[in-house]
């Protein structure tokens, strides 16, 4: 599985690159992408059962309708998540933040660092350059 990590400061257009950079990934592969909420808690619908189940304890609670699956895990450990997907295999694990993990970075924007393989890029770009992408 590949890592693509996405950093750069507020506002820059990491979602929006993410948003275009996932279904050129798609016709190459499963994608899986994980946004660091920095400054907000993800809010589970108060009373509802998959709340209920994940509060009292579940280790993974999950909804699922007739559009989607919604799962809920016990852990804030990026290592964890990427296990998951891995076993899930998600050949393309996107990474939005997470700017203090050593991970090959794209940066969106003029964020200073030492793990950018990829500035600015297009999509196409970042096809052509996946061997510059960690394995995981």
């Amino acid at each position: 599985m590949k890592i693509i990590q996405v950093s750069g400061w507020a506002n820059t257009g990491k979602t929006t690159f993410i948003r275009n950079l996932i279904p050129v990934l798609k016709s190459h592969g499963r994608v899986g992408v994980i946004k660091h909420l920095i400054d907000h808690d993800y809010r589970l619908d108060e009373g509802k059962d998959t709340t209920v189940f994940f509060e009292n304890g579940a280790d993974i609670s999950a909804g699922i309708d007739t559009n989607k699956s919604v799962i809920a895990l016990h852990t804030v450990n990026l290592d964890e998540i990427l296990q998951f997907f891995k076993k899930d295999g998600v050949d393309f694990a996107v990474i939005e933040g997470f700017k203090k993990r050593n991970f090959p970075k794209i940066i969106i924007g003029d964020l200073p660092s030492d793990t950018c393989v990829l500035r600015n890029p297009t999509a196409d770009q970042v096809i052509s350059s996946l061997s510059l992408f960690e394995d995981y």
